[in-house]
């Protein structure tokens, strides 16, 4: 938060600082709209809080951000009662779903849930490999497919595996789709339903992984991908390089989707779950 500290050092509260303030978080790809609704909200705390000291105007700019993930913040995973839990992972290519799989399933193992992985990634030869590769590194089942084979058949020989091995949670990959694709979305649909084909429920998940860079394009595939396939969260990744993740803040006040995990790094222990009052302070730091 250099520029913000920079800013904030001036000693004046004014319209300049306020400009100043709502620039900084459009580079940190929070929604414009979003942004001015921020920062009218700071002008009325000021006013009404009578703050007239400018570093308490920091925290009180993090404290508008972290309000609007209120409820939302560390929603936590739902499991069904009766095993196996499924968790589809949705999202386009190269946003990291299948390390989130990887390190979900190493978190998830050590509370005790045995995890068995789903390569329904079939498109990809490379996908199937790599989600194998995690299964093995996180001490997970697998069940793997013939590259160009049907997913939603994948997803329903791995719940039925998964009933048989004594698994808690099915933790499924899923080819990447791009999300204005009418047809490949409405594949996808397929996928999400053979849950309730199967268990006679829907998936206890359905998780919309977003890469931290992507900006503003991320507003979209969530309103896409939640149509397609009733997205119940989502997982943001590649949060430790320069992106800050300032969409998600758009995407929460529109969709009202709880984000569940973040994930910070290439280590297996490198997925935590969602924190509000972090998030707000890492957009700028």
């Amino acid at each position: 938060m250099e520029r913000v500290d920079k800013m904030l050092g001036r000693g004046v509260i004014d319209d300049g600082l306020y400009d100043e303030l709502e620039e900084a978080l459009l580079q940190a790809d929070t929604n414009i709209n979003t942004a001015h609704a921020i920062i009218e909200d700071l002008r009325k705390a000021i006013r009404t809080e009578k703050i007239v000291d400018v570093s308490e105007i920091k925290s009180r700019l993090k404290d508008e951000i972290k309000y609007r993930f209120e409820g939302l913040s560390g929603s936590g995973l739902s499991f069904s009662p009766e095993a196996p839990s499924v968790f589809l992972f949705v999202g386009v290519n190269g946003v990291g779903k299948t390390t989130t799989i990887g390190k979900l399933a190493h978190r998830l193992n050590k509370t005790g849930r045995r995890c068995l992985l789903a390569a329904g990634d079939t498109f990809r030869a490379a996908a199937i490999e790599q989600l194998g590769f995690w299964a093995a590194k996180s001490g997970s089942e697998f069940v793997g497919a013939q590259p160009d084979s049907d997913p939603a058949s994948v997803l329903f020989d791995a719940i039925q595996a998964a009933k048989g091995r004594g698994c808690d949670v099915v933790l499924a990959d899923t080819a990447g789709r791009q999300h204005n694709k009418a047809n490949l979305m409405a594949e996808l649909t397929k996928v999400s339903k053979v849950t309730n084909r199967v268990l006679g429920r829907n998936p206890d998940e359905v998780i919309l992984v977003l890469d931290a860079n992507t900006g503003q394009n991320a507003v979209r595939q969530a309103e896409e991908f939640t149509a397609a396939t009733g997205v119940t969260g989502l997982a943001l990744t590649k949060v430790d390089g320069t992106a800050r993740g300032g969409a998600l803040i758009g995407i929460q006040e529109k969709l009202k989707l709880p984000v569940k995990l973040v994930g910070y790094g290439e280590g297996l222990g490198d997925l935590k779950p969602f924190d509000a009052g972090e998030f707000a302070n890492n957009l700028f730091n």
